[in-house]
């Protein structure tokens, strides 16, 4: 059983719950049934109690590992009752040579609240009919009382067999523990499992669980810094220390991990950062469990604040609570792989001198120790570098950088010797270090390297060398940011941003990022671009905007890395602007040629244009799975085209109306075969804002669906093209106008599950709307989307035509979602009237929600503004939408009063949501008439 602290026993009162389910005996000819029935209460009734309690002192005590260690041994004594009174009072003559093992976390002595109950019932070689009645009767007791148990009913003899061909049946008897029973045949298990089973199989072994531990990481993500950590079973987790303590036990034969400090395994200092680490993971584990109720093992967003504010952690300057929690677990989560490091180099060496090329991952490097050419103090040790002896570090601080360079130049991988001997020496990096010329000259040289700088800086960032060189990268190693955006902790986002660029440079990313590839061989200043892009988001965690607090650390920085004046302000201006590119391109007009003007006046040149694009690239691409897509790529590009030719100077100055009389003209020559009527016809439907801004491809295409509808007499179509390479579906609505077309579109498309990112709004001459839907891309294969896409032109006729009702529609599709997570999204709301010549911009932020963007539109439409244009854009669980807009007619929203009023009821909406405005929403808008041909919503 469990070596239980004295003060367990406070928990539960033993000896009073024997008497108490003792006197159940006392009515007579009572049926098992009846007597499981009469001990149910008792017996749940004290586990509650002592659970309840053990939850109370982890408030009290803040130690994860001791409330582990309390519920296993609760679980231990309601074992121990529940079987000696199935051996004394009911099965009297049949259970001497039983035992019950725990196994499992249970096995290790720890339980987390929710967790199973892992057992394994040791038989005699002949088992009696009785013990298999007993067992029945102890398992349907426990399952009554709402365990979930895991168990097995082996012999001593099958345990044996059984473990030397199945891995995991092997790691159960490895882990398990007596607890009551015959103790004498649980020591045989564990006496003829040493000797028959583990002995010579160490390797074996070994190379299984790293294996189980490989798979198990890429499952989870194969990060420790995803920002949703699986606590048990994610790389830097639970499981990671108990696969060490595993391989631990089964090679070295040890019982506590103390035992490796005296094996020389591990250094006092490492083994209590093993236990700190272990008692942090099960305190968060521990939590969770409590606050879900349910055996919950992934650190989800809902449940972070709670964590946090039950762990006692306090907001600081430029750091929420909850901020400064995950900081700490994801610093915990590096601490567990440091451990690893140095745990598989120790067990490396010693299996190297038994097992010829083991190696890690046996036999994977099979060559013998030999000489690196011009480093004299590195060898490589079978396809990875080691140092030529203990001391060379010691003698030579600055060989803890050049390891790194010539790890890069080799191409070689590290021995987790090496980086054991880094992190043991990360004191030999002080100022003079941080300051000398070769020091820093060495690390530009890393950064720009053409091999594979993101797995060096890794390898770097994970042995605490970066953090260590640079102070201000050690102020943002393991945090994390509380949204949904960012997949990843700060660190670990610039070092993949280094990784986006690197596949860049090299040639790797043309088929996904074709403008950037090509933009790259012609960048003069690699270095200043390769510096800005680990350096972007450097700054965050700090009260100053992030932006700007991080040029200030690049002017700073940059002198000290080598840069030239020149360069620094390069890099400085990178990082103050970062941010800026992406943002035009998502939430603003392009086709508005202010917003083209706007953003090349601050970008001044190409070079800056042709780096910024880049950085923008490649920080999109490393925030994480699925943020970047071809649609963000194609807003880009269209940015970079159209700024282009403004700064080299080809801008066209023909005059708007002449712009729009020629493409006119273009669209009557590009319908070929068409009478002169109809030509004249469908060029005549158009205003300049439609034939200024739309591609002739498109307006060719629009002519003929909206021919096709006239011919068949509908009043409203519908018409889908999908763009793979861009990962957008556009949907094109043919419709008679109506104030709240695009709200009533906007709700059809949420409630069909489309996610919009662009609307484009046009009206026709004869009082037509003309409306292009651009959603997120869902299926990659084009039949597959094309049918999606007539779901959703379905949903949106059904809902234009009346019949089916918006309200209703987005009510099933809202129902039995998630309701938002509590993030800090305040909702706002901006104007602006120089934004655009001719339209006032609206932008909204606010936390996202079915059906948001219908109710967001049905305001404006209320309060008589025509939308021109919207853009749709969504960071994780935040919306920044825009909107291009007008009064009735045609001027610019620049009353205060008018503003306010816009400005109160839009966030009312995005508070909350307005039953009444659904309620009112029509349920169709086509009406038998035609409207009047008058222009309405884009003729300004």
């Amino acid at each position: 059983m469990v070596k239980a602290d004295p003060a367990f026993e406070t928990l539960l009162d033993v000896n009073a719950l024997r008497v108490a389910c003792d006197a159940v005996l006392s009515a007579k000819n009572a049926d098992l049934s009846e007597i499981r029935s009469a001990l149910l209460p008792i017996l749940k009734q004290a586990s509650a109690d002592a659970r309840e309690q053990a939850r109370l002192k982890l408030f009290d005590d803040g130690s994860g590992l001791l409330c582990a260690n309390r519920i296993s041994w609760i679980q231990d004594q309601l074992m121990s009752v529940i079987f000696d009174f199935a051996r004394s009072k009911v099965y009297p003559d049949g259970m001497d040579d039983l035992a019950v093992t725990a196994v499992g976390g249970y096995g290790r002595g720890t339980l987390a609240p929710g967790s199973d109950i892992d057992l394994l019932f040791l038989l005699p070689p002949k088992a009696s009919p009785i013990m298999h009645k007993a067992i029945e009767f102890i398992l349907y007791l426990l399952w009554d009382i709402g365990f979930k148990v895991g168990h097995a009913t082996r012999s001593v003899e099958e345990c044996i067999r059984l473990s030397r061909s199945d891995m995991t049946i092997r790691t159960a008897v490895l882990e398990s523990r007596f607890v009551c029973g015959n103790q004498d045949i649980v020591e045989e298990l564990q006496s003829r499992f040493d000797s028959e089973v583990t002995t010579g199989t160490a390797p074996e072994f070994i190379a299984a669980k790293l294996a189980e531990r490989d798979e198990r990481h890429r499952k989870a993500g194969d990060s420790r810094y995803l920002v949703e950590p699986n606590v048990k079973e994610g790389k830097g987790g639970l499981r990671d220390l108990q696969t060490l303590f595993w391989i631990a036990k089964y090679n070295y034969h040890v019982r506590e991990t103390a035992d490796l400090v005296r094996l020389g395994v591990l250094s006092r200092h490492e083994w209590r950062l093993f236990l700190k680490a272990d008692d942090f993971l099960w305190a968060v584990r521990c939590h969770m469990h409590y606050l879900t109720g349910k055996p919950e093992e992934r650190l989800y967003f809902d449940i972070q604040p709670e964590i946090a504010k039950s762990l006692g952690y306090q907001p600081r300057p430029g750091l929420s609570a909850v901020e400064r929690f995950m900081k700490h677990y994801f610093l915990v989560a590096k601490d567990v792989g440091d451990l690893t490091r140095i745990f598989s180099a120790a067990l490396e060496d010693q299996q190297a001198k038994v097992v010829p090329g083991f190696g890690g991952m046996i036999g994977r490097f099979a060559n013998r120790p030999r000489k690196i050419s011009g480093a004299s103090e590195f060898i490589d040790d079978r396809g990875r570098i080691a140092l030529a002896d203990p001391g060379v570090f010691k003698r030579d601080p600055m060989s803890i950088m050049r390891l790194f360079h010539v790890a890069d130049l080799n191409g070689l991988e590290f021995h987790p010797d090496a980086l054991k001997a880094v992190t043991r020496s990360l004191s030999l990096i002080d100022n003079d270090f941080r300051e000398s010329e070769e020091a820093n000259r060495i690390f530009l040289s890393i950064l720009t390297s053409r091999k594979d700088p993101g797995f060096i800086l890794r390898r770097m960032n994970e042995a605490g060398v970066l953090g260590r060189f640079m102070p201000e990268f050690g102020k943002i190693v393991s945090m994390m940011q509380f949204n949904m955006y960012h997949h990843y902790t700060v660190d670990e986002h610039l070092i993949r941003t280094v990784e986006v660029l690197s596949e860049i440079d090299t040639g790797r990313g043309e088929e996904m990022h074709p403008l950037a590839s090509k933009l790259m061989p012609g960048i003069e200043d690699r270095q200043s671009l390769y510096v800005a892009v680990l350096l972007h988001d450097i700054a965050k965690g700090r009260q100053e905007d992030h932006s700007v607090a991080g040029a200030k650390v690049a002017r700073k920085l940059c002198p000290r890395l080598g840069l030239s004046p020149k360069q620094t302000e390069l890099v400085a201006w990178l990082i103050d602007q970062h941010l800026l590119m992406s943002m035009v391109a998502q939430t603003r007009d392009l086709h508005d040629r202010k917003t083209i003007t706007d953003f090349a006046d601050k970008v001044h040149s190409l070079e800056r244009l042709k780096m910024l694009l880049i950085l923008t690239v490649c920080d999109t691409r490393a925030v994480g799975p699925g943020v970047w897509n071809g649609w963000k790529g194609q807003l880009l590009r269209t940015l970079y085209y159209e700024t282009e030719l403004l700064l080299s100077g080809g801008f066209s100055e023909v005059s708007r109306k002449d712009r729009a009389k020629h493409a006119a003209e273009q669209l009557a020559a590009g319908l070929d075969g068409w009478s002169a009527k109809d030509q004249q016809t469908y060029t005549k439907l158009h205003y300049e804002p439609y034939l200024l801004s739309v591609d002739l491809e498109d307006q060719i295409r629009h002519a003929h669906f909206i021919r096709e509808a006239d011919k068949a007499g509908k009043a409203l179509a519908t018409t889908v093209r999908t763009h793979q390479f861009h990962a957008i579906t556009e949907i094109t609505v043919l419709s008679p106008d109506h104030p709240r077309l695009l709200s009533i579109i906007a709700g059809a498309c949420a409630a069909a599950g489309a996610n919009i990112v662009d609307a484009q709004i046009f009206t026709t001459s004869d009082g037509r709307a003309l409306d292009t839907i651009v959603i997120s891309r869902e299926f990659p294969i084009d039949d597959d989307e094309m049918r999606r896409g007539a779901t959703i032109s379905k949903m949106i006729e059904d809902v234009l035509s009346g019949r089916k009702r918006l309200p209703e529609v987005i009510a099933t599709r809202a129902k039995g979602k998630k309701k938002a997570r509590p993030f800090p999204v305040q909702p706002d709301v901006r104007f602006s009237n120089v934004l655009s010549n001719k339209f006032t911009v609206i932008e909204i932020e606010c936390l996202d929600r079915i059906g948001l963007l219908a109710e967001i539109t049905a305001v404006l439409s209320d309060l008589s503004l025509d939308i021109h244009s919207a853009r749709i854009t969504t960071f994780g669980e935040k919306v920044i939408d825009t909107f291009y807009v007008t009064d009735l007619v045609g001027q610019k929203i620049t009353s205060d009063n008018r503003q306010a009023n816009v400005t109160n009821r839009l966030k009312a909406v995005m508070i909350d949501q307005p039953d009444e405005l659904r309620d009112n929403m029509p349920s169709g808008i086509i009406a038998p008439p035609p409207r009047a041909p008058v222009p309405k919503r884009s003729r300004a």
